[in-house]
Protein backbone atom coordinates (compact mmCIF):
# COMPACT_ATOMS: atom_id res chain seq x y z
CA UNK A 1 0.00 0.00 0.00
CA UNK A 2 1.57 3.30 -1.12
CA UNK A 3 1.91 6.19 1.31
CA UNK A 4 0.41 9.66 0.83
CA UNK A 5 1.44 12.35 3.30
CA UNK A 6 -1.34 14.62 4.59
CA UNK A 7 -0.53 18.28 5.06
CA UNK A 8 -3.24 20.27 6.83
CA UNK A 9 -3.34 24.04 6.31
CA UNK A 10 -6.60 24.82 8.14
CA UNK A 11 -4.78 27.09 10.59
CA UNK A 12 -3.15 29.11 7.81
CA UNK A 13 -4.88 28.92 4.45
CA UNK A 14 -8.19 27.96 6.06
CA UNK A 15 -8.30 31.13 8.14
CA UNK A 16 -8.18 33.19 4.95
CA UNK A 17 -11.77 32.13 4.27
CA UNK A 18 -14.41 34.82 4.61
CA UNK A 19 -15.90 34.99 8.10
CA UNK A 20 -13.30 32.71 9.71
CA UNK A 21 -11.19 34.06 12.53
CA UNK A 22 -9.35 31.96 15.10
CA UNK A 23 -7.73 33.06 18.34
CA UNK A 24 -4.38 31.65 19.38
CA UNK A 25 -6.16 29.37 21.86
CA UNK A 26 -8.51 28.22 19.07
CA UNK A 27 -5.55 27.31 16.88
CA UNK A 28 -3.84 25.40 19.68
CA UNK A 29 -7.00 23.38 20.33
CA UNK A 30 -7.50 22.58 16.66
CA UNK A 31 -3.86 21.57 16.29
CA UNK A 32 -4.32 19.04 19.09
CA UNK A 33 -7.37 17.55 17.35
CA UNK A 34 -5.58 17.38 14.01
CA UNK A 35 -2.75 15.49 15.67
CA UNK A 36 -5.24 13.01 17.13
CA UNK A 37 -6.73 12.55 13.67
CA UNK A 38 -3.27 11.61 12.48
CA UNK A 39 -2.32 14.18 9.84
CA UNK A 40 1.39 14.40 9.12
CA UNK A 41 1.87 18.17 8.92
CA UNK A 42 0.03 21.09 10.52
CA UNK A 43 0.77 24.36 8.76
CA UNK A 44 0.04 26.80 11.55
CA UNK A 45 0.60 30.24 10.07
CA UNK A 46 3.05 32.86 8.94
CA UNK A 47 5.17 33.88 11.95
CA UNK A 48 6.37 37.05 10.30
CA UNK A 49 2.97 38.36 9.28
CA UNK A 50 1.05 39.18 12.48
CA UNK A 51 1.31 39.06 16.31
CA UNK A 52 -1.28 36.26 16.56
CA UNK A 53 0.77 33.81 14.50
CA UNK A 54 3.95 34.89 16.28
CA UNK A 55 2.32 34.05 19.63
CA UNK A 56 1.14 30.70 18.33
CA UNK A 57 4.67 29.64 17.43
CA UNK A 58 5.86 30.77 20.84
CA UNK A 59 3.23 28.61 22.56
CA UNK A 60 2.88 25.61 20.25
CA UNK A 61 5.96 23.92 21.66
CA UNK A 62 3.99 23.22 24.85
CA UNK A 63 1.58 20.99 22.90
CA UNK A 64 1.99 17.29 23.53
CA UNK A 65 1.71 16.20 19.91
CA UNK A 66 2.29 12.53 19.16
CA UNK A 67 2.54 12.49 15.37
CA UNK A 68 2.05 15.73 13.43
CA UNK A 69 4.85 18.17 12.64
CA UNK A 70 4.07 21.86 13.17
CA UNK A 71 5.06 23.82 10.07
CA UNK A 72 5.85 27.51 9.66
CA UNK A 73 4.93 29.20 6.39
CA UNK A 74 6.47 32.10 4.50
CA UNK A 75 7.81 33.28 1.15
CA UNK A 76 11.09 33.37 -0.65
CA UNK A 77 13.36 36.32 0.09
CA UNK A 78 12.39 39.71 -1.19
CA UNK A 79 13.89 41.14 -4.35
CA UNK A 80 17.07 43.07 -3.57
CA UNK A 81 17.51 41.69 -0.03
CA UNK A 82 20.05 39.09 1.04
CA UNK A 83 18.67 36.02 2.81
CA UNK A 84 20.49 36.94 6.03
CA UNK A 85 18.73 40.30 6.09
CA UNK A 86 15.24 39.18 5.05
CA UNK A 87 12.88 39.56 8.06
CA UNK A 88 10.47 36.95 6.71
CA UNK A 89 13.14 34.25 6.52
CA UNK A 90 14.48 35.22 9.93
CA UNK A 91 11.01 34.86 11.48
CA UNK A 92 10.68 31.39 9.93
CA UNK A 93 13.94 30.32 11.54
CA UNK A 94 12.99 31.92 14.87
CA UNK A 95 9.71 29.96 14.92
CA UNK A 96 11.90 26.95 15.69
CA UNK A 97 9.77 24.38 13.88
CA UNK A 98 11.13 21.19 12.38
CA UNK A 99 9.47 22.00 9.06
CA UNK A 100 9.36 25.23 7.04
CA UNK A 101 7.27 25.76 3.93
CA UNK A 102 8.03 28.63 1.58
CA UNK A 103 6.25 29.59 -1.58
CA UNK A 104 7.78 31.07 -4.68
CA UNK A 105 6.59 32.25 -8.07
CA UNK A 106 6.64 29.75 -10.94
CA UNK A 107 4.41 31.59 -13.41
CA UNK A 108 6.41 33.98 -15.59
CA UNK A 109 3.44 36.36 -15.75
CA UNK A 110 3.40 36.64 -11.93
CA UNK A 111 7.15 37.10 -11.80
CA UNK A 112 7.09 40.03 -14.19
CA UNK A 113 3.79 41.61 -13.13
CA UNK A 114 3.66 40.97 -9.36
CA UNK A 115 7.32 40.74 -8.35
CA UNK A 116 8.43 43.17 -11.09
CA UNK A 117 11.71 41.35 -11.52
CA UNK A 118 13.39 39.21 -14.17
CA UNK A 119 12.82 35.51 -14.65
CA UNK A 120 16.45 34.81 -13.83
CA UNK A 121 16.24 36.88 -10.64
CA UNK A 122 13.24 34.85 -9.49
CA UNK A 123 15.20 31.62 -9.90
CA UNK A 124 17.85 33.12 -7.61
CA UNK A 125 15.18 34.00 -5.03
CA UNK A 126 14.03 30.38 -4.98
CA UNK A 127 17.52 28.87 -4.80
CA UNK A 128 18.88 31.28 -2.18
CA UNK A 129 15.85 30.93 0.12
CA UNK A 130 15.65 27.13 0.06
CA UNK A 131 19.42 26.77 0.41
CA UNK A 132 19.54 29.18 3.36
CA UNK A 133 16.73 27.46 5.26
CA UNK A 134 18.25 24.04 4.66
CA UNK A 135 21.49 25.27 6.26
CA UNK A 136 19.58 25.29 9.58
CA UNK A 137 18.85 21.56 9.26
CA UNK A 138 15.12 22.04 8.74
CA UNK A 139 12.81 20.04 6.50
CA UNK A 140 11.95 22.48 3.71
CA UNK A 141 8.88 22.21 1.51
CA UNK A 142 8.68 24.41 -1.57
CA UNK A 143 5.19 25.50 -2.66
CA UNK A 144 5.26 26.29 -6.37
CA UNK A 145 2.69 29.10 -6.47
CA UNK A 146 0.52 29.36 -9.63
CA UNK A 147 2.37 26.37 -11.03
CA UNK A 148 -0.39 25.06 -13.29
CA UNK A 149 -1.07 28.48 -14.81
CA UNK A 150 2.64 28.89 -15.33
CA UNK A 151 2.92 25.40 -16.83
CA UNK A 152 0.25 26.24 -19.41
CA UNK A 153 1.84 29.55 -20.41
CA UNK A 154 5.57 28.88 -20.12
CA UNK A 155 6.17 25.22 -19.37
CA UNK A 156 9.93 25.38 -19.61
CA UNK A 157 10.22 28.20 -17.08
CA UNK A 158 7.74 26.66 -14.63
CA UNK A 159 9.74 23.43 -14.60
CA UNK A 160 13.01 25.33 -14.21
CA UNK A 161 11.70 26.88 -10.96
CA UNK A 162 11.03 23.39 -9.57
CA UNK A 163 14.47 22.17 -10.61
CA UNK A 164 16.07 25.17 -8.90
CA UNK A 165 14.24 24.38 -5.65
CA UNK A 166 15.34 20.75 -5.92
CA UNK A 167 18.96 21.80 -6.59
CA UNK A 168 18.86 23.96 -3.47
CA UNK A 169 17.85 20.97 -1.35
CA UNK A 170 14.05 21.14 -1.03
CA UNK A 171 12.74 17.97 0.62
CA UNK A 172 9.51 18.05 -1.37
CA UNK A 173 7.94 20.27 -4.00
CA UNK A 174 4.23 21.08 -4.04
CA UNK A 175 2.43 22.08 -7.22
CA UNK A 176 -0.19 24.75 -6.49
CA UNK A 177 -3.36 25.44 -8.45
CA UNK A 178 -3.49 28.82 -6.74
CA UNK A 179 -6.35 30.29 -8.79
CA UNK A 180 -8.31 27.03 -8.73
CA UNK A 181 -8.96 27.14 -12.45
CA UNK A 182 -7.38 23.92 -13.67
CA UNK A 183 -9.28 20.85 -14.86
CA UNK A 184 -8.49 17.26 -13.79
CA UNK A 185 -6.96 16.23 -17.09
CA UNK A 186 -4.65 19.28 -16.98
CA UNK A 187 -3.58 18.45 -13.44
CA UNK A 188 -2.93 14.81 -14.34
CA UNK A 189 -0.79 15.65 -17.36
CA UNK A 190 1.31 18.24 -15.54
CA UNK A 191 1.87 16.08 -12.43
CA UNK A 192 2.88 13.11 -14.57
CA UNK A 193 5.39 15.29 -16.41
CA UNK A 194 6.83 16.78 -13.21
CA UNK A 195 7.15 13.41 -11.47
CA UNK A 196 9.22 12.24 -14.40
CA UNK A 197 11.61 15.17 -14.07
CA UNK A 198 12.11 15.45 -10.28
CA UNK A 199 13.81 13.13 -7.83
CA UNK A 200 12.10 14.56 -4.72
CA UNK A 201 8.50 13.83 -3.62
CA UNK A 202 5.83 15.84 -5.44
CA UNK A 203 2.79 17.32 -3.70
CA UNK A 204 -0.48 18.97 -4.71
CA UNK A 205 -2.25 22.08 -3.37
CA UNK A 206 -5.58 22.95 -5.00
CA UNK A 207 -8.30 25.56 -4.60
CA UNK A 208 -12.00 25.05 -5.23
CA UNK A 209 -12.89 27.91 -7.57
CA UNK A 210 -14.00 25.40 -10.19
CA UNK A 211 -15.58 22.93 -7.70
CA UNK A 212 -12.73 20.57 -8.57
CA UNK A 213 -10.26 20.86 -5.68
CA UNK A 214 -10.94 17.35 -4.35
CA UNK A 215 -11.02 15.78 -7.82
CA UNK A 216 -7.82 17.56 -8.81
CA UNK A 217 -6.08 16.36 -5.64
CA UNK A 218 -7.10 12.75 -6.26
CA UNK A 219 -6.01 12.71 -9.91
CA UNK A 220 -2.70 14.23 -8.83
CA UNK A 221 -2.16 11.24 -6.54
CA UNK A 222 -3.05 8.87 -9.38
CA UNK A 223 -0.42 10.70 -11.48
CA UNK A 224 2.31 10.26 -8.88
CA UNK A 225 1.89 12.92 -6.15
CA UNK A 226 2.57 11.60 -2.65
CA UNK A 227 1.78 14.72 -0.62
CA UNK A 228 -1.63 16.43 -0.39
CA UNK A 229 -2.36 19.83 1.11
CA UNK A 230 -5.88 20.76 2.17
CA UNK A 231 -8.10 22.00 4.98
CA UNK A 232 -10.77 20.56 7.24
CA UNK A 233 -14.23 21.28 5.79
CA UNK A 234 -12.58 22.89 2.77
CA UNK A 235 -12.16 26.23 4.56
CA UNK A 236 -10.11 28.75 2.61
CA UNK A 237 -9.94 31.90 0.53
CA UNK A 238 -12.61 32.61 -2.09
CA UNK A 239 -14.33 29.24 -2.70
CA UNK A 240 -12.06 27.37 -0.33
CA UNK A 241 -9.25 24.81 -0.39
CA UNK A 242 -9.30 21.11 -1.14
CA UNK A 243 -11.47 19.47 1.52
CA UNK A 244 -9.54 16.88 3.50
CA UNK A 245 -12.83 15.51 4.84
CA UNK A 246 -13.57 14.26 1.33
CA UNK A 247 -10.00 13.52 0.26
CA UNK A 248 -9.13 11.23 3.16
CA UNK A 249 -12.00 8.71 2.79
CA UNK A 250 -11.53 8.57 -0.98
CA UNK A 251 -7.80 8.01 -0.64
CA UNK A 252 -8.02 5.42 2.11
CA UNK A 253 -11.24 3.55 1.38
CA UNK A 254 -11.42 3.74 -2.41
CA UNK A 255 -7.88 4.22 -3.66
CA UNK A 256 -6.15 2.01 -1.12
CA UNK A 257 -3.64 4.66 -0.03
CA UNK A 258 -2.04 4.71 3.39
CA UNK A 259 -2.81 8.01 5.12
CA UNK A 260 -2.99 9.17 8.72
CA UNK A 261 -1.36 6.84 11.26
CA UNK A 262 -3.82 3.99 10.85
CA UNK A 263 -7.00 3.22 8.93
CA UNK A 264 -8.93 3.25 12.21
CA UNK A 265 -8.07 6.94 12.70
CA UNK A 266 -10.50 7.75 9.89
CA UNK A 267 -13.34 7.15 12.36
CA UNK A 268 -12.34 10.45 14.02
CA UNK A 269 -13.03 12.40 10.83
CA UNK A 270 -16.64 13.45 11.50
CA UNK A 271 -15.97 14.56 15.07
CA UNK A 272 -12.90 16.51 13.91
CA UNK A 273 -14.88 18.22 11.14
CA UNK A 274 -17.62 19.24 13.56
CA UNK A 275 -15.12 20.37 16.20
CA UNK A 276 -13.34 22.66 13.74
CA UNK A 277 -16.70 24.09 12.60
CA UNK A 278 -17.69 24.72 16.21
CA UNK A 279 -14.42 26.48 17.08
CA UNK A 280 -14.58 28.55 13.87
CA UNK A 281 -18.23 29.40 14.59
CA UNK A 282 -19.27 28.19 11.15
CA UNK A 283 -22.37 25.94 11.00
CA UNK A 284 -21.45 22.49 9.64
CA UNK A 285 -22.74 21.81 6.14
CA UNK A 286 -25.40 19.11 6.42
CA UNK A 287 -24.83 18.04 2.82
CA UNK A 288 -21.04 17.72 3.09
CA UNK A 289 -19.95 14.28 1.85
CA UNK A 290 -18.87 11.71 4.43
CA UNK A 291 -19.11 13.95 7.53
CA UNK A 292 -22.34 15.92 6.97
CA UNK A 293 -25.54 15.12 8.85
CA UNK A 294 -27.22 14.23 5.55
CA UNK A 295 -24.34 12.15 4.16
CA UNK A 296 -26.03 8.91 5.25
CA UNK A 297 -29.63 10.16 5.51
CA UNK A 298 -32.28 8.18 3.62
CA UNK A 299 -35.75 9.46 2.83
CA UNK A 300 -37.23 7.58 -0.13
CA UNK A 301 -39.21 4.54 1.01
CA UNK A 302 -37.66 2.31 -1.65
CA UNK A 303 -34.18 3.25 -0.45
CA UNK A 304 -35.01 2.57 3.19
CA UNK A 305 -36.51 -0.81 2.33
CA UNK A 306 -33.29 -1.75 0.55
CA UNK A 307 -31.05 -0.29 3.26
CA UNK A 308 -32.82 -2.44 5.86
CA UNK A 309 -31.87 -5.51 3.82
CA UNK A 310 -28.32 -4.46 3.03
CA UNK A 311 -26.85 -0.96 3.59
CA UNK A 312 -24.55 -1.35 0.59
CA UNK A 313 -27.56 -0.96 -1.69
CA UNK A 314 -27.50 2.83 -1.19
CA UNK A 315 -24.26 3.56 0.68
CA UNK A 316 -20.82 3.51 -0.91
CA UNK A 317 -19.16 3.13 2.50
CA UNK A 318 -20.32 2.35 6.01
CA UNK A 319 -20.91 5.56 8.03
CA UNK A 320 -18.98 4.25 11.03
CA UNK A 321 -15.82 4.15 8.90
CA UNK A 322 -15.73 7.96 9.03
CA UNK A 323 -17.36 8.31 12.45
CA UNK A 324 -20.78 9.27 11.09
CA UNK A 325 -24.12 7.49 11.47
CA UNK A 326 -27.09 6.50 9.36
CA UNK A 327 -30.32 8.51 9.59
CA UNK A 328 -33.76 7.52 8.36
CA UNK A 329 -35.92 10.52 7.51
CA UNK A 330 -39.68 10.49 7.84
CA UNK A 331 -41.96 12.93 6.05
CA UNK A 332 -45.17 13.10 4.07
CA UNK A 333 -43.25 11.35 1.28
CA UNK A 334 -42.26 8.45 3.50
CA UNK A 335 -43.40 4.90 3.09
CA UNK A 336 -44.10 2.63 6.04
CA UNK A 337 -40.60 1.16 5.78
CA UNK A 338 -39.07 4.43 7.00
CA UNK A 339 -41.24 4.48 10.10
CA UNK A 340 -40.67 0.80 10.82
CA UNK A 341 -36.89 1.25 10.48
CA UNK A 342 -36.92 4.28 12.80
CA UNK A 343 -39.13 2.53 15.39
CA UNK A 344 -36.96 -0.58 15.29
CA UNK A 345 -33.91 1.65 15.70
CA UNK A 346 -35.45 2.83 18.99
CA UNK A 347 -36.06 -0.76 20.08
CA UNK A 348 -39.73 -1.24 19.15
CA UNK A 349 -40.30 -4.46 17.24
CA UNK A 350 -43.00 -3.39 14.77
CA UNK A 351 -43.88 -4.02 11.15
CA UNK A 352 -45.82 -2.26 8.40
CA UNK A 353 -49.00 -4.22 9.14
CA UNK A 354 -49.19 -2.98 12.71
CA UNK A 355 -52.31 -0.72 12.97
CA UNK A 356 -50.35 1.72 15.13
CA UNK A 357 -47.72 1.99 12.40
CA UNK A 358 -50.29 2.85 9.74
CA UNK A 359 -52.07 5.28 12.07
CA UNK A 360 -48.84 7.07 12.96
CA UNK A 361 -47.73 7.36 9.35
CA UNK A 362 -51.03 9.03 8.52
CA UNK A 363 -50.62 11.33 11.52
CA UNK A 364 -47.16 12.38 10.31
CA UNK A 365 -48.51 13.13 6.86
CA UNK A 366 -51.34 15.20 8.36
CA UNK A 367 -48.93 17.11 10.59
CA UNK A 368 -46.55 17.89 7.73
CA UNK A 369 -49.51 19.14 5.72
CA UNK A 370 -50.11 21.59 8.57
CA UNK A 371 -46.50 22.81 8.44
CA UNK A 372 -44.49 20.42 10.60
CA UNK A 373 -41.18 19.21 9.20
CA UNK A 374 -39.70 16.24 11.01
CA UNK A 375 -36.58 16.00 8.87
CA UNK A 376 -35.34 19.04 10.79
CA UNK A 377 -36.73 17.95 14.15
CA UNK A 378 -35.87 14.32 14.72
CA UNK A 379 -36.34 14.64 18.49
CA UNK A 380 -40.02 15.54 18.01
CA UNK A 381 -40.36 12.62 15.62
CA UNK A 382 -38.93 10.21 18.20
CA UNK A 383 -41.41 11.54 20.75
CA UNK A 384 -44.25 10.74 18.35
CA UNK A 385 -42.96 7.17 18.15
CA UNK A 386 -42.80 6.92 21.93
CA UNK A 387 -46.31 8.36 22.26
CA UNK A 388 -47.58 5.80 19.76
CA UNK A 389 -45.86 2.67 21.03
CA UNK A 390 -45.08 3.56 24.68
CA UNK A 391 -47.38 6.37 25.84
CA UNK A 392 -46.39 5.77 29.46
CA UNK A 393 -42.96 7.18 28.56
CA UNK A 394 -44.30 10.72 28.99
CA UNK A 395 -42.70 12.43 31.94
CA UNK A 396 -44.97 15.46 32.25
CA UNK A 397 -47.89 17.30 30.72
CA UNK A 398 -48.32 21.02 30.15
CA UNK A 399 -51.79 21.91 31.41
CA UNK A 400 -51.72 25.65 30.79
CA UNK A 401 -49.44 28.63 30.29
CA UNK A 402 -49.72 32.39 30.31
CA UNK A 403 -47.18 34.96 29.15
CA UNK A 404 -47.18 38.72 29.62
CA UNK A 405 -44.68 41.23 28.30
CA UNK A 406 -44.30 44.76 29.60
CA UNK A 407 -42.17 47.71 28.66
CA UNK A 408 -42.15 51.22 30.02
CA UNK A 409 -40.11 54.27 28.96
CA UNK A 410 -38.10 54.01 32.15
CA UNK A 411 -37.04 50.33 31.89
CA UNK A 412 -36.20 47.54 29.49
CA UNK A 413 -38.93 45.13 28.41
CA UNK A 414 -39.63 42.27 30.78
CA UNK A 415 -41.60 39.10 30.12
CA UNK A 416 -43.26 36.93 32.74
CA UNK A 417 -44.49 33.38 32.23
CA UNK A 418 -46.81 31.26 34.38
CA UNK A 419 -47.05 27.53 33.68
CA UNK A 420 -49.01 24.65 35.17
CA UNK A 421 -47.53 21.19 34.71
CA UNK A 422 -48.66 17.72 35.74
CA UNK A 423 -45.55 15.78 36.75
CA UNK A 424 -45.93 12.20 37.94
CA UNK A 425 -49.60 12.78 38.92
CA UNK A 426 -48.75 15.96 40.83
CA UNK A 427 -49.64 19.46 39.67
CA UNK A 428 -46.96 22.14 39.83
CA UNK A 429 -47.33 25.84 39.14
CA UNK A 430 -44.41 28.16 38.64
CA UNK A 431 -43.74 31.73 37.58
CA UNK A 432 -40.54 33.14 36.10
CA UNK A 433 -39.32 36.18 34.25
CA UNK A 434 -37.07 36.37 31.21
CA UNK A 435 -35.64 38.68 28.58
CA UNK A 436 -38.48 37.69 26.27
CA UNK A 437 -41.57 35.47 26.27
CA UNK A 438 -39.71 32.34 25.12
CA UNK A 439 -36.93 32.88 27.64
CA UNK A 440 -39.54 33.37 30.40
CA UNK A 441 -41.38 30.18 29.39
CA UNK A 442 -38.10 28.28 29.40
CA UNK A 443 -37.32 29.50 32.93
CA UNK A 444 -40.82 28.77 34.25
CA UNK A 445 -40.95 25.22 32.84
CA UNK A 446 -37.41 24.49 33.99
CA UNK A 447 -38.27 25.74 37.49
CA UNK A 448 -41.27 23.41 37.78
CA UNK A 449 -39.54 20.40 36.23
CA UNK A 450 -36.45 20.76 38.41
CA UNK A 451 -38.50 19.84 41.48
CA UNK A 452 -38.70 16.27 40.14
CA UNK A 453 -35.97 16.26 37.52
CA UNK A 454 -33.07 18.51 38.61
CA UNK A 455 -31.02 17.31 35.63
CA UNK A 456 -33.00 19.64 33.32
CA UNK A 457 -30.74 22.42 34.56
CA UNK A 458 -27.89 20.81 32.60
CA UNK A 459 -29.63 21.69 29.33
CA UNK A 460 -29.67 24.98 27.48
CA UNK A 461 -31.03 26.33 24.21
CA UNK A 462 -28.39 26.88 21.52
CA UNK A 463 -30.49 27.84 18.49
CA UNK A 464 -33.97 29.22 17.86
CA UNK A 465 -35.41 29.59 14.38
CA UNK A 466 -38.76 30.95 13.22
CA UNK A 467 -40.14 30.60 9.71
CA UNK A 468 -43.34 32.17 8.42
CA UNK A 469 -45.13 29.46 6.43
CA UNK A 470 -47.53 31.63 4.46
CA UNK A 471 -46.79 35.32 4.39
CA UNK A 472 -50.03 36.13 2.58
CA UNK A 473 -51.85 36.01 5.93
CA UNK A 474 -49.68 38.81 7.32
CA UNK A 475 -49.34 38.88 11.09
CA UNK A 476 -51.89 36.05 11.35
CA UNK A 477 -49.64 33.71 9.36
CA UNK A 478 -48.76 30.29 10.68
CA UNK A 479 -45.17 29.97 11.89
CA UNK A 480 -42.81 27.05 12.37
CA UNK A 481 -40.43 27.20 15.34
CA UNK A 482 -37.33 25.00 15.59
CA UNK A 483 -35.42 24.85 18.87
CA UNK A 484 -32.03 23.18 19.23
CA UNK A 485 -31.02 22.18 22.75
CA UNK A 486 -27.91 20.60 24.23
CA UNK A 487 -26.79 19.07 27.49
CA UNK A 488 -23.15 19.58 26.57
CA UNK A 489 -22.81 16.09 25.13
CA UNK A 490 -25.84 15.57 22.90
CA UNK A 491 -27.87 18.03 20.84
CA UNK A 492 -31.46 17.63 19.64
CA UNK A 493 -33.99 19.68 17.69
CA UNK A 494 -37.74 19.98 18.33
CA UNK A 495 -40.56 21.69 16.47
CA UNK A 496 -43.76 23.63 17.08
CA UNK A 497 -46.29 25.04 14.59
CA UNK A 498 -49.08 27.54 15.23
CA UNK A 499 -50.55 30.88 14.16
CA UNK A 500 -49.38 32.01 17.62
CA UNK A 501 -45.59 32.24 17.77
CA UNK A 502 -45.61 31.87 21.57
CA UNK A 503 -47.71 28.72 21.36
CA UNK A 504 -45.43 27.24 18.69
CA UNK A 505 -42.38 28.07 20.81
CA UNK A 506 -44.00 26.54 23.88
CA UNK A 507 -44.74 23.34 21.98
CA UNK A 508 -41.11 23.05 20.87
CA UNK A 509 -39.90 23.72 24.44
CA UNK A 510 -42.17 21.02 25.88
CA UNK A 511 -40.83 18.52 23.34
CA UNK A 512 -37.27 19.53 24.14
CA UNK A 513 -37.62 18.87 27.86
CA UNK A 514 -39.63 15.68 27.27
CA UNK A 515 -37.02 14.32 24.89
CA UNK A 516 -34.19 15.03 27.31
CA UNK A 517 -35.97 13.27 30.18
CA UNK A 518 -36.76 10.18 28.13
CA UNK A 519 -33.35 9.88 26.46
CA UNK A 520 -30.74 11.35 28.74
CA UNK A 521 -31.95 11.88 32.32
CA UNK A 522 -29.78 9.42 34.22
CA UNK A 523 -32.22 8.87 37.09
CA UNK A 524 -35.50 8.71 35.21
CA UNK A 525 -34.81 7.76 31.58
CA UNK A 526 -35.84 4.21 30.77
CA UNK A 527 -32.96 2.73 28.83
CA UNK A 528 -34.83 -0.54 28.32
CA UNK A 529 -38.23 1.09 27.80
CA UNK A 530 -38.78 0.07 24.20
CA UNK A 531 -37.61 -3.50 24.75
CA UNK A 532 -40.11 -3.97 27.58
CA UNK A 533 -43.12 -2.81 25.59
CA UNK A 534 -45.20 -5.30 23.63
CA UNK A 535 -46.45 -3.87 20.36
Amino acid sequence: MSRVWIYDTTLRDGTQGEGISLTVDDKLKIATHLDKLGVDYIEAGWPGSNPKDLEFFQRCHTLQLTHAKITAFGSTRRVGINVEDDPNLQSLIAANTDVITIYGKTWSFQVEEALRTSLESNLELIYDSVRYLKSFNREVIFDAEHFFDGYKQNQEYAISCLLEAQRAGADSIVLCDTNGGSLPHEIAAAVTDVCGKLQVPVGIHTHNDGELAVANSLVAVSAGATHIQGTINGFGERCGNANLCSILPNLMLKMGKQCLRAKEDLALLTSTAHYVSEIANVPPSRSQPFVGASAFAHKAGMHVNAIAKNPETYESISPDQVGNHRRILISELSAGDNLVYKANELGFQVDRQNPKTRKMLQEIKDLEYKGYQFESAEASLELLIYETFAPEADRFELLSFRVTSERSPMQESLAEAQVTLRINSHVFRSTATGLGPVNALDHAMRKALATEYPSVNSTHLVDYKVRVLDGSDGTAAKVRVLIETTNGVHSWTTIGVSENIIEASCEALVDSFEYFLIKFDAKHARGELAESVSV
